[in-house]
């Protein structure tokens, strides 16, 4: 799955789906648009901000982040369904430091056939 595919799928066809799964391309891809999405519409409203002297702007990131809130946690979901575990494993995270280590180390893993009713 390319870029635009994978930005497509998960801002379009699937932008609030928790089912189904998510190749590690659509997951990655997806994940390299929403950093650049936040990091260059933080470094615009940086600049605009500095040179009207109005710090007003930074709402726009914000709402950019808000806004791919919902398809970030399904594709995040839809990836945890790809290698075989449910979506409630996505909570794991809350544990400081291991959490986050064990869910991207799923994140790479590779894809299990399991049934998806066994995952949802």
């Amino acid at each position: 799955m390319s870029f635009v595919e994978a930005v497509k799928t998960c801002l379009v066809e699937k932008y609030c789906t928790f089912s189904g799964r998510a190749t590690r391309s659509e997951f990655w891809w997806f994940q390299l648009f929403t950093f650049l999405a936040e990091f260059i519409s933080v470094g615009i409203c940086a600049l605009i901000a500095e040179s009207l002297d109005s710090e007003g702007i930074i709402i726009i990131p914000i709402l950019i982040c808000i806004l791919l809130l919902i398809p970030n946690f399904s594709v995040i979901v839809r990836r945890l369904h790809d290698v075989g575990k449910s979506g409630w494993f996505l909570l794991i995270g809350l544990i400081p430091y291991v959490g986050a280590f064990i869910l991207f180390i799923k994140y790479l893993s590779p894809s299990v056939e399991t049934p998806l009713d066994e995952t949802e």
